[in-house]
């Protein structure tokens, strides 16, 4: 258990000691988040990981010895209770790609606000996914183009309010946000998405986005969230 009771417990992984002091630093100003571990590798990561059982791992790509995607599948191979949220510089396609088929909650870039990031982790610890909007705007372009999956056809429309609930997860809004956006609350929001998953045979609010894009429910190119 950390020393602060009620915050959430992170592993943090990154090779470069001063990123990592600077991302705690501002992990832990918050008073939510509490870094009960750092790592300077994959391998250091998992090990930490093992010994913490922290709510969510925070790691970044390109790390020595075992990188954070090939750590991400280790922490899923292990059936490990961790949420994952990448954090890095790097926004390509191949590594976006890889993180979250490996298993990652988030994916959140090192430009992010400071806010940005710790909204992100509260995100992953509750079991939501947190992509950071230049991702989503990444990942809708390359869906944009494909032709229509006509088994993602749903069954039943999306109603109006989850047409906008749908829209505002697409362009990076968190459960929270959207909900105050639309003015209705956090477990609101979680029940549409949970039909909205059901309608568009989603398993996940990434993939829920991306039947949205190809069905023509999210135009890709979205503007980031405000």
């Amino acid at each position: 258990m950390s020393d602060t009771e009620g915050t959430i417990r992170v592993v943090l992984a990154d090779d470069h000691a001063v990123v990592r002091q600077g991302i705690r630093q501002f992990l832990e100003s918050s008073g939510q988040v509490t870094v009960v571990a750092e790592a300077a590798d994959g391998l250091e990561a998992m090990r930490l990981i093992r010994e913490h059982r922290p709510a969510v791992a925070v790691l970044d790509i390109q790390m020595p010895h075992q990188s954070g995607i090939e750590t991400t599948r280790a922490i899923r191979a292990e059936q490990l209770p961790v949420g994952v949220l990448i954090l890095t510089a790097f926004d390509d396609e191949p590594y976006i790609r890889a993180v979250l088929e490996a298993g990652a909650n988030g994916y959140v870039l090192k430009t992010a606000e400071a806010h940005e990031i710790v909204d992100a982790v509260h995100a992953v610890s509750e079991g939501q996914s947190a992509l950071d909007p230049v991702i989503a705007r990444k990942l809708m372009a390359q869906f944009a183009h494909r032709p229509p999956e006509t088994d993602a056809v749903p069954q039943e429309p999306l109603t109006d309010r989850e047409t906008e609930v749908l829209r505002l997860a697409a362009k990076g809004f968190t459960n929270k946000a959207i909900g105050a956006q639309l003015s209705i609350s956090d477990r609101t929001v979680q029940g549409h998405l949970a039909k909205i998953y059901d309608k568009l045979h989603a398993t996940s609010r990434t993939e829920a986005v991306m039947r949205g894009v190809t069905l023509g429910l999210v135009a890709p190119g979205l503007d980031q969230a405000d």
